[in-house]
């Protein structure tokens, strides 16, 4: 565990040393902040002729997944490619360090980096609890939030693994966009599909899990699939260390 958290320390602190992760941050909480402000602003002149209780699934709503599934591939691109294009991962690899720690390092620094920007954005749903009286329901915030945590880190996983095939930045990030995108629009059962088929089919598209989610409801196999997804990637990660470590 030494070994993890030192590496994801070290990954933490890199993102504050360049312009990508601020930059990211930046457009990420601006672009959130301005749709829930014209969310507010409309839903307040609609209070004028009836009563309005915020609702905090404004915020962990499609603007926040949305936003994840586009910029978390700018903050994963770097993780494991920038290693291997500076040639800096040989150095790693004749460390006392195993694969599997050097991955889930790497992907703990761009959790963390997340969480962090994801708990910032708490500032709105205290916003919202004092413009409604008791107070925002608690239920869909908790939840919502969970859902968050668990589609953050499964998005992370996949660009740590995609990372660990690239020397390329830029290469990297478009085709964790692409897996991103087909995880969401392909795992769409097609017109005509039904029955257990189209279950199976749409069991895995990564948004459909965080509906319930979003929705208030906390559903084991939606945690499942999140963590399952997770531990698939950082092991696809982990075999793309080896096979470079005994090439």
């Amino acid at each position: 565990m030494r070994n993890i958290w030192t590496i994801a320390r070290r990954e933490y602190k890199l993102y504050f040393s360049g312009p990508v992760a601020y930059a990211v941050g930046f457009l990420y909480l601006i672009i959130l902040g301005w749709f829930i402000y014209d969310e507010l602003h409309r839903a307040l002149q609609r209070a004028m002729y009836q009563p309005y209780t915020p609702d905090v699934r404004i915020v962990t709503g499609a603007i926040m997944v949305y936003l994840l599934i586009f910029t978390v591939p700018a903050i994963t691109m770097r993780l494991i490619a920038e290693e291997r294009r500076a040639g800096t991962m040989e150095l790693l690899l004749t460390l006392p360090l195993k694969d599997w720690e050097l991955i889930v390092g790497k992907w703990l620094g761009g959790v963390l980096f997340m969480l962090t920007l994801l708990a910032i954005t708490l500032i709105y749903p205290i916003i919202l609890n004092r413009m409604a009286q008791p107070g925002i329901d608690q239920g869909p915030l908790v939840s919502g939030y969970l859902g968050l945590i668990l589609l953050i880190s499964s998005l992370i996983a996949i660009g740590v693994a995609v990372s660990s095939f690239f020397n390329n930045q830029i290469a990297a990030f478009f085709i964790t966009e692409g897996v991103n995108l087909i995880l969401w629009f392909a795992a769409r059962p097609p017109a005509g599909m039904t029955g257990g088929i189209a279950d199976v089919w749409g069991g895995f598209n990564i948004i459909d899990h965080y509906v319930t989610f979003f929705q208030g409801v906390i559903d084991v196999k939606d945690i499942v699939y999140y963590l399952s997804l997770t531990a698939f990637c950082l092991f696809l990660g982990t075999m793309a260390v080896e096979m470079r470590r005994w090439r």
